[in-house]
């Protein structure tokens, strides 16, 4: 039997960091649909050609391409020992459909994983993030400030901020996750997979907690 994780957070939660600290620990391939999405646009398959097409009309991706694209990634190699899904699934349909995939290999979902965090919280992690002109220092003006406003501390160049990351946007993306969301967490809540996880504090207690509550579902 594999390791199969469903990985669930608001903006903020540091999903992305946990992600990466669980690939390494456990060995399992990271599915991100944002990354699946992006590579759909250099690719020269016909899944790939009528995802760009999609995205060339500016029209949302139906529940059954996004379906059929984890569908083909989770048949690689890579995937043997089971998987970390970030991004997917969104919603219940998705939600039952990959329960029906993982079934025809024997397989099923070990745990859900929900990274918890306030909304104010979540929308100052997000919106209070500033990066170096080279993108390889992040700060936040909230909970790691630089020691200059507004300057990078290593080449003294004044710092960004992502145009989606202005609090109005961000607003409207947290409170849509919530909405989205809401579902999700009870039908995995529903079949006593979920686990919730306070991610409201420091990355390796947020990791210890998620390790933890794997191997415990493991166990049972």
């Amino acid at each position: 039997m594999g390791t199969y994780i469903v990985l669930m957070g608001v903006q903020g939660a540091g999903k992305g960091t946990q992600a990466v600290i669980l690939k390494e620990k456990l060995g399992l391939l990271h599915l991100s649909t944002g990354d699946l999405f992006r590579a759909m646009k250099t690719e020269d398959t016909p899944l790939a050609r009528r995802v760009q097409d999609l995205m060339a009309k500016g029209e949302l991706i139906p529940d059954e391409v996004t379906n059929e694209m984890v569908k083909e990634r989770i048949q690689k190699p890579d995937a043997a020992s089971g998987v970390i899904f970030d991004g997917y699934p969104r919603n219940r349909d998705q939600a039952q459909y990959l329960d029906t995939l993982l079934a025809q290999y024997q397989e099923r979902i070990t745990a859900a994983i929900i990274l918890e965090l306030d909304r104010e919280t979540a929308i100052k992690r997000t919106e209070g993030r500033r990066y170096s002109q080279d993108k390889q220092r992040v700060y936040n003006i909230y909970f790691n400030p630089p020691q200059v406003e507004g300057v990078d501390d290593v080449d003294g160049l004044p710092l960004i901020q992502r145009d989606d990351d202005n609090r109005e946007a961000v607003e409207r993306r947290i409170d849509l996750y919530f909405t989205q969301t809401a579902p999700l967490i009870d039908y995995y809540r529903e079949r006593g997979l979920l686990k919730e996880i306070d991610a409201d504090q420091a990355i390796n207690a947020v990791a210890e907690a998620v390790i933890a509550a794997i191997d415990t579902t493991l166990m049972e």
